[in-house]
């Protein structure tokens, strides 16, 4: 049977944490093994807001070499950036033709990020949507490995394939469907466990870097909210200890019932310290393959060349068969 093909990707932008890990990295690298997978360093997403040209060029490469850190494997992934397939854009553009201006009006994460700036803040912003669609329909995307917060723009992608494909008369897309993992999909920061843990909160505490020090671990995990109650179990009603047992749960492994049993006596300080412990034991061999492939330019280009054209393949043709079914050239 054929695998079902996976497209995914994280903008270069903020710093990438043990949620991006949690609910992409470590999840992607998984997949690899049962799907066709194909993942992107989303750089023309990243440009939807102000960037620093040096710093984001800096980041790109800190992204792929992450990605590959992490386990990502060139010989089973497909792992380019996006801004060097050309059909990204060619493909949003037409997209954003047939795009109606209300389906992008209902796109609550434009509200949210936008808030009262919206008559200052880039177009880019207002239409990620349709370039996000382009990046998964270009592909023949089948699953879309995503969170939650993500849903409604995979609606909005399945929707405008259904259009043109409709359109058209023609299977001219693939209509994907969100994957959306159960747990560990949703870390929460440190600092406030009603909101996820973003890379674009620069508050201190907020969140684990996979580049943290152990030190700076141990230190966040220390200052980590929690709640005036003793004991250390899941508790919807408790989300800051919930959120930290997540975390433990995901970097060591163990069942729920096997974690409560093995806290029941702790206090807070302690299981803290153990669980800085399993995520230092889990991020220093990544963080030294990162700086390998940081100090190894020369292959780090070679899989992002490599990836990039194998993408270009994909994406090329899928390109060539919307432009001919809706007339261009």
């Amino acid at each position: 049977m054929m695998k079902k093909r996976i497209f995914s990707g994280v903008q270069p932008s903020g710093t990438l944490h043990i949620g991006n890990y949690l609910g992409a990295l470590k999840r992607w690298v998984t997949l690899q093994d049962t799907h066709e997978t194909i993942f992107c360093i989303v750089d023309l997403h990243a440009l939807t807001v102000p960037q620093e040209p040096k710093l984001l060029h800096n980041k790109i490469r800190e992204v792929a070499a992450l990605y590959l850190a992490a386990g990502i494997d060139p010989a089973k992934s497909t792992i380019f950036v996006q801004s060097h397939v050309a059909a990204h854009s060619q493909l949003a553009w037409i997209l954003n033709c047939f795009l109606p201006l209300g389906w992008l009006n209902r796109m609550t994460q434009f509200k949210d990020k936008s808030g009262d700036q919206k008559e200052t803040v880039s177009v880019g912003l207002y239409d990620y949507p349709a370039l996000m669609a382009a990046d998964i329909l270009l592909y023949d995307t089948d699953l879309v490995p995503t969170g939650e917060d993500q849903r409604q723009h995979i609606e909005l992608t399945r929707d405008l394939a259904q259009k043109l494909n409709n359109l058209t008369k023609q299977d001219l897309f693939t209509v994907p469907n969100p994957l959306i993992g159960e747990t560990g999909a949703r870390i929460m920061g440190l600092d406030d466990p009603t909101k996820k843990m973003s890379k674009s909160d620069g508050k201190p505490g907020h969140a684990i870097s996979l580049l943290d020090t152990p030190n700076q671990i141990r230190e966040k995990f220390a200052r980590a909210v929690t709640d005036s109650e003793r004991s250390i179990r899941y508790d919807e009603n408790r989300p800051a200890i919930t959120n930290l047992l997540t975390i433990y749960e995901l970097f060591s492994g163990l069942e729920r019932e096997v974690i409560e049993a093995k806290f029941a006596t702790h206090n807070y300080v302690t299981f803290k310290d153990e669980l800085a412990d399993v995520v230092i034991a889990e991020l220093e061999p990544l963080q030294k393959r990162f700086t390998n492939y940081m100090d190894d330019p020369t292959t780090l280009d070679t899989h992002l060349q490599a990836g990039a054209q194998r993408a270009n393949q994909i994406a090329s043709q899928t390109l060539a068969r919307v432009s001919d079914a809706i007339g261009l050239g």
